[in-house]
């Protein structure tokens, strides 16, 4: 970061999970002061550079002064999709995503010196399971219960007033990291014999490395020509039997048979989670990213899960 920016505050709503965690990290390392608004607040970290904050994602309180004068904020919050889509639990999935934006927003408006950027996460789903489409930043939406909530999610964003705020929308992809997110799950079927394609395998999963997302974070952090929406995944989607088969292959594991439909919508429900976010996909394009020169460091599945999985 530009050493102007040293020690500036940059604010994480959702900031204790996978992608958070991470990137909190980086902030820091880069010499900035974190803040993480979270449901469950811990104490700092040990040198003080990230603090934690409580707040419930829907109503604004004291974690709003954290807004105040900070470089930027960061919104990841909203309750994972890795679940039953029971009534209860998409209900739950919808609002906590709208609502966290709808906080965000009452915050600002509090702020004497708001907060330059706000990064605001959203989903590759809004695509919903185009098949072997390309799809970017301009491919409608889809209709389906996952492209519903990421629509609802962005319209509470961009129905927002935000004056002298820049703000930036990213359709996050399959994040691949060592520590969490699905890649932890795949690599443990794989040892377990069972990492074979989910269905016919011709699903595309629209791919991204852990390091590469961070990058995105924080180009949009420095760079005033990122606005708008932006596709936040690698340039190389590939099907779910290529993924696999890659996958097996960084583990040093055997092929192993595909498993039919109903087995993957048992395993997914025996595991607690909803088969159908193995047996659809869409094969995007980082569209806006490579306009903007945006250079990854992995551009390729195999060297990425090699680096993971090593």
């Amino acid at each position: 970061m530009n050493p102007k920016r040293m020690k500036e505050r940059v604010v994480i709503a959702g900031g204790s999970g996978f992608l958070g965690q991470f990137l909190a990290k980086e902030l820091v390392r880069r010499g900035n002061d974190v803040v993480i608004l979270s449901r469950h607040a811990k104490e700092p970290s040990a040198n003080g550079a990230i603090r934690f904050l409580e707040w419930d994602g829907r109503h604004v309180g004291r974690w709003a002064e954290s807004l105040d004068g900070a470089r930027a904020v960061i919104n990841l919050a909203g309750r994972s999709v890795n679940c039953r889509h029971t009534p209860e639990n998409r209900k739950e999935i919808i609002e906590s995503r709208v609502e966290s934006v709808r906080a965000i927003g009452q915050g600002l408006k509090r702020c004497a010196k708001p907060p330059e950027v706000w990064i605001q996460a959203s989903s590759l789903a809004i695509y919903g399971n185009p098949g072997d489409q390309w799809c970017d930043e301009h491919t409608p939406a889809a209709n389906d219960f996952s492209a519903q909530v990421c629509r609802q999610w962005e319209s509470a964003f961009t129905q927002l007033q935000t004056p002298g705020t820049r703000r930036v929308i990213f359709r996050i992809g399959f994040v691949l990291g060592k520590d969490g997110g699905a890649l932890k799950v795949l690599a443990n079927l794989a040892r377990w014999g069972l990492g074979g394609a989910a269905g016919n395998g011709k699903q595309y999963i629209s791919w991204l490395h852990l390091r590469d997302m961070n990058d995105m974070f924080l180009a949009a952090l420095e760079r005033p020509d990122f606005e708008g929406v932006f596709n936040a995944t690698g340039p190389a989607p590939v099907t779910n039997r290529e993924f696999m088969r890659e996958l097996r292959q960084a583990l040093h594991r055997p092929w192993s048979p595909p498993a039919p439909v109903w087995a993957v919508r048992l395993g997914a429900w025996l595991m607690g989670t909803e088969g159908s976010l193995a047996l659809t996909g869409r094969r995007c394009r980082p569209k806006r990213l490579i306009e903007k020169g945006f250079s990854f460091k992995f551009s390729e599945l195999g060297p990425a899960l090699a680096d993971l999985c090593g």
